[in-house]
This record gives structure tokens, C-alpha cells and sequence, in this order.
């Protein structure tokens, strides 16, 4: 009789575990951000930079120095109008226009590629000929390096501190957004805010490693 009961008991702790559900895994880490990219459009058969055209290199400017950019390729394009040899010079004239204003604007030239494809790369797929605005333009890719598995922990520490120890409301102030960065694999924007904001409030910071 004791032994059937114990393997009534038995069997019952068998079935209560088959109930456990599965542990979920972990979700996989977010994919690094993509690399800003800005376009600077021509006049046709021109290379001479518009107001427009200053404005948009300004701000991949901008980006390459506080994002901490590591190096800028300056990508020439033409529309299909005129001969190819031609467009592939135009190209490049273009791509070193660019690169000239890139460097009045701070960005080291040695850190600036400049190369043209002619037209190769159509934005708006045209036929042979054709003078199409959209396809006459500069491509500027910043590269910003990958943020180490060091720099995201440390970023992630920075968030965790910063929630167990304020009292200010979540959505309010720079600090989510710095969160939010630290989320998205950008440590070089999320880091400094939330360190300050730490300091600010005389919080020792997280050893980083």
C-alpha cells in the first residue's frame, strides 16, 4: 500500500514538472545602428554646392564629431545624360567638392574618401540620356565604430543606477533619450548624458571595465 502511494506521488511530481513551461531565451541583442548618410543634390552638368547642398554637409559634419565618427565616404553620382567617361570625372568632381567643404566644416580630410561612380548606382532608374535631378548627387556615409560589449554593459549599468536612484518622472529630460540610445547600440550618445546626469544628483557611478 506505501509503495503504491509513492508512486502515485511520484508520478504526480513527474506530470507537474512536464507542465512547467520552457524558459524562454533571452532576446537577441538589438542590430547596431545604421550609419548616418546624408545626400547633396546637383544642378545639371555642375558641381558648385548650393545653400542647400552647405547645409546638408554641415550636418554630416555635425554627426561625424559627436558621434565619434571614424571615417566619411563621399560617393559621386550622375544622371545618364552625357557620355559615360565624362560623367565618371563629373562624378568625382562632385564627390571632391564635398570633401573640400567637409574639411572647411572641421572633419580631417585624411578621415574623408571621396570616390565617383558615374552612373553607375541610378537613384530613379532612368534610360540612357535622361537628366534626372534625383540621380545627380553626392552620397555622405559617416562610419561610426561598432560600440564594444564593454561600452553596452556600462551603458546599461548608467540606465539601471539612474532608474533605481531618481525620482524625476521617466519621460521627462534628456535622460530617456540617452536610455533609448544606450538601447539602440549607441553608447557614444547614451553614455555622457546619463553620466552627468548621475553626478548631477552626487551618485557614484558604476565601475567601468
Amino acid at each position: 500500500m506505501l509503495k503504491s502511494l509513492f508512486a502515485v506521488i511520484a508520478a504526480a511530481l513527474l506530470l507537474g514538472a512536464c507542465d512547467q513551461p520552457a524558459p524562454q531565451a533571452a532576446p537577441p541583442p538589438p542590430p547596431p545602428p545604421a550609419p548616418p548618410t546624408y545626400m547633396v543634390f546637383f544642378d545639371w552638368d555642375r558641381s558648385n554646392l548650393s545653400s542647400q547642398a552647405m547645409n546638408t554637409i554641415k550636418q554630416a559634419a555635425v554627426a561625424y564629431k559627436t558621434r565619434g565618427g571614424v571615417r566619411v565616404m563621399a560617393t559621386g553620382h550622375t544622371d545618364t545624360s552625357g557620355s559615360e567617361a565624362y560623367n565618371m570625372a563629373l562624378s568625382l568632381r562632385r564627390a571632391n567638392a564635398v570633401k573640400d567643404a567637409l574639411v572647411k566644416e572641421g572633419v580631417p580630410a585624411t578621415a574623408i574618401a571621396a570616390t565617383g561612380v558615374g552612373e553607375a548606382g541610378l537613384l530613379v532608374k532612368t534610360g540612357d540620356g535622361v537628366r534626372e535631378p534625383q540621380n545627380r548627387r553626392v552620397e555622405i556615409v559617416v562610419q561610426v565604430p561598432p560600440p564594444s560589449t564593454n561600452d553596452m554593459a556600462y551603458c546599461s549599468a548608467l540606465a539601471a543606477l539612474w532608474r533605481k536612484t531618481s525620482t524625476a518622472s521617466p519621460a521627462q529630460g534628456p535622460v530617456p533619450e540617452a536610455i533609448a540610445q544606450c538601447s539602440a547600440g549607441n553608447t557614444a550618445a547614451g553614455i555622457p548624458v546619463l553620466e552627468k546626469a548621475l553626478t548631477d544628483s552626487k551618485v557614484q557611478l558604476p565601475k567601468r571595465t
